[in-house]
């Protein structure tokens, strides 16, 4: 391998040709007789997907052992982008090993729907939230020299049909719901990979879509690496090299389709030589890295890690009367089979092979624990064994609390198709109703990629642990916690919602006719529920801990010298006696807006952690866009001048304080014309000098004066300014005219 690779303007176009298309399914095209190698790349998002030698492409079990760490439905609720860092350079180590140089993932799109089959892949309802999250995974992993594929380029919400959907959205929803974790990841991080993905965005299929991902992505975003597709989403090579696209993945074998393209002028020269250039830079950058031989990453320290991320990855929504933790010498009945068989991650293309495994009830057997273990039920879909139930009510009858382990097997949910219903399976519930007749100390541990419903079943709980899915480390974690050697400081990336016709994107799920309308806009998950008042099970950023703590001393400030800045500081203390971690969450509220907005939304967050009794301030800073919406008309993002509520708080309900802050705006204003209505001449500065300027000439005689009253005033106000011979006859006209004369002589 020379240590110097060619560029592109080296190479033939059969060469170049033969850079934007793969190898095989898990490599680059590599042109050895030029010094260039073709690297390895594969899965996941939450761990390394290493196929074997002999594996498939559609073989997704069978894979080199890596560290499972939590998927992103777990590692989302941490709140934590330190730790989620940290996680990203273990994941980095470990494809040094194993020599691969570019691992896929993390996947950043929103959870429009609970329903999304893909869900335990992907971080969060929120933008803010799943951008400052999974940046960690990105700095994390490139840190290590190893690039990262950022997924999947974008509006990829659902399963169904997702090969050929047309997502049809706003421009103003794009911008200010899905590309926003994209957006700050490119800027802040710049992933050395995306991937687009397999829908169509409008009509207009990802992979072969310019505006996006030459236009938006690097134009706009500055964005330097490579896009691939995913892998079968490129249907037309010329059309996606074209468009900005520089690997096709897995390869079709039409490097010749795009060799004549190039010379018969259907493709730029230039456009092919850069897209393959672009191949050979991602070469460059991770060459180090697969030079480095005999390296070995430390297998038990990234499964302690895993077993960190797994701990704060839990979410206790419920803890009546503090059953938890229990006491050390409590006798402890444990029931249902995900505690001997634990779902850790989701099934499809993340599907890791652990290094380790740890369930529940190795984690209970290697500290001791008094636990009985009745599995109660059966993780395949086949109807209620009574002797299950029948053994479930004997083990939890003298038990001083029944530890009850219930979800969704891995048939309910998983990459390629979408959930149905948020209902846990029946006989579950059939046999944590018939335990709570004999018991009613019961402590409920939820094993899900996506949220269930909680009712009817959660009045049976004392506490409830939402435990998502753990990764190999899960077990232990959750021993940790249920005994308090760990606190549980997660927080929900996503609310959870009584009734899936509760959630407004229901009126368009999952689409029709090969196309899905986005009609919620950017009313999705909280920012509809708390906007329109619906009753929710629980809300997003919502958590409890072991710990109990205050929030006040709130300052909004805004900066003297950076307009539409603020400063927010506030203290934390806890109040208990037990060390723990606490997020402060600050949400942003617009007063009054031209456009209809979200009551609040997220726009910073801090973990802390506290010892008994101490206090901490922190301080976030919220930019002038934290304060914008994406305005269509501007075809930009627009500040509006006026007050603006900072709400701090520990979810989007429970806020513990609030301040208002006035902002001056960004002054933005766009050319009056005739088609401008009354009012925006008015609110313009120079269109209202040009009405004073129309008063003045009415009272010269030049033009009539428009008529004071009520009436008039009640059409005038949305009314062009072109329209004015409809109230004011023919004389109308001339003061349509003045006003347009007169502006245009001001603006010359």
């Amino acid at each position: 391998m020379s240590e110097q690779y060619p560029s592109a303007q080296d190479l033939t176009l059969e060469e170049q040709a033969s850079l934007t298309s793969g190898q095989d399914a898990w490599h680059l095209q590599g042109i050895p007789e030029k010094g260039i190698p073709g690297y390895m790349i594969t899965d996941g998002p939450h761990g390394l997907r290493k196929a074997l030698a002999s594996t498939t492409a559609t073989n997704l079990n069978d894979s080199v052992p890596a560290t499972c760490f939590p998927p992103a439905a777990g590692m989302s609720s941490t709140w934590n982008p330190q730790l989620i860092h940290q996680v990203g350079v273990a994941m980095g180590e470990e494809c040094i090993q194993e020599q691969v140089a570019v691992i896929l993932g993390p996947g950043v799109n929103i959870k429009r729907n609970p329903l999304g089959g893909r869900s335990f892949e992907y971080w969060s309802e929120d933008p803010y939230l799943a951008g400052h999250e999974a940046v960690g995974i990105v700095s994390g992993v490139q840190s290590q020299g190893i690039g990262t594929s950022l997924k999947h380029f974008a509006a990829n919400n659902q399963e169904t049909d997702r090969l050929r959907i047309s997502a049809r959205i706003s421009q103003r929803a794009l911008r200010e719901i899905y590309f926003p974790a994209f957006e700050h990841i490119v800027k802040t991080a710049q992933p050395w990979t995306i991937m687009c993905s397999y829908n169509q965005i409008n009509d207009v299929h990802s992979a072969q879509n310019r505006w996006l991902l030459t236009d938006v992505l690097r134009g706009e975003w500055g964005f330097k690496g490579i896009v691939m597709s995913d892998w079968g989403a490129d249907h037309d090579r010329v059309a996606s090299l074209n468009a900005g696209l520089n690997l096709e993945m897995p390869p079709s074998g039409t490097d010749d389709q795009i060799v004549y393209a190039a010379q018969d002028g259907r493709i730029d020269r230039k456009q092919l030589a850069a897209m393959a250039q672009g191949m050979i830079d991602l070469v460059n950058q991770t060459r180090q890295a697969m030079s480095q031989e005999g390296y070995r990453f430390g297998v038990n320290a990234h499964h302690q890690l895993a077993r960190q991320a797994a701990a704060e990855s839990v979410v206790l929504l419920k803890n009546d009367n503090n059953i938890l933790p229990l006491a050390p010498t409590a006798n402890v009945a444990i029931i249902g089979e995900f505690a001997r068989t634990p779902r850790y991650q989701g099934g499809g293309s993340s599907h890791i092979t652990p290094t380790r495994m740890t369930s529940l009830l190795d984690a209970l057997q290697e500290r001791g624990a008094h636990a009985q273990f009745a599995p109660g039920f059966t993780l395949e879909d086949e109807p209620q064994d009574a002797a299950l139930t029948q053994e479930a009510v004997a083990t939890a009858q003298h038990a001083d609390v029944v530890v009850m382990c219930i979800g969704l097997p891995e048939y309910a949910e998983s990459e390629g198709f979408d959930r149905t219903t948020l209902d846990i399976p029946a006989k579950q519930l059939a046999v944590l109703e018939a335990v709570a007749k004999v018991n009613s100390n019961i402590v409920v541990i939820l094993s899900n990629g996506s949220v269930v419903s909680m009712e009817p079943w959660q009045q049976h709980a004392k506490a409830v642990l939402e435990a998502w899915l753990l990764g190999q480390a899960g077990g232990a974690a959750l021993a940790d916690l249920l005994y308090g050697d760990a606190n549980p400081s997660g927080k929900l990336a996503q609310t959870i919602i009584n009734d899936i016709n509760d959630d407004p994107s229901m009126l368009n799920w999952p689409g029709e006719e090969g196309h899905v309308d986005y009609g919620e806009g950017v009313f999705v998950g909280y920012r509809y529920y708390d906007t329109f008042k619906r009753q929710v099970a629980y809300p997003f950023g919502y958590g409890l801990s072991y710990s109990t703590f205050a929030i006040d001393q709130v300052q909004v400030v805004a900066d003297a010298h950076q307009p539409n800045t603020v400063q927010v500081s506030a203290r934390v203390t806890n109040t208990s006696n037990r060390a723990g971690a606490e997020v402060v969450q600050v949400y942003v509220a617009p007063e009054q807006s031209a456009v209809a907005r979200p009551v609040h939304e997220l726009k910073g967050f801090a973990k802390v952690y506290l010892e008994a009794g101490a206090s901490t301030t922190v301080t976030i800073e919220l930019d002038s866009r934290a304060f914008a919406y994406w305005s269509e008309r501007f075809n930009d993002w627009h500040v509006e001048e006026g007050t603006y509520t900072v709400e701090v708080g520990t979810s989007s309900r429970d806020i513990a304080a609030c301040q208002t802050v006035a902002l001056e705006g960004d002054h933005k204003t766009l050319p009056l014309t005739e088609w401008s209505t009354y009012d925006e001449w008015k609110q313009d500065i120079l269109g209202a000098q040009a009405m004073q300027a129309a008063d003045e000439a009415a009272e010269r005689g030049e033009i009539i004066a428009i008529p004071d009253n009520d009436m008039t005033a009640l059409f005038l106000h949305a009314m062009p300014i072109n329209s004015m011979t409809t109230l004011l006859g023919p004389e109308g006209g001339k003061i349509t005219q003045f006003l347009l004369d007169w502006y245009a002589a001001h603006t010359k």
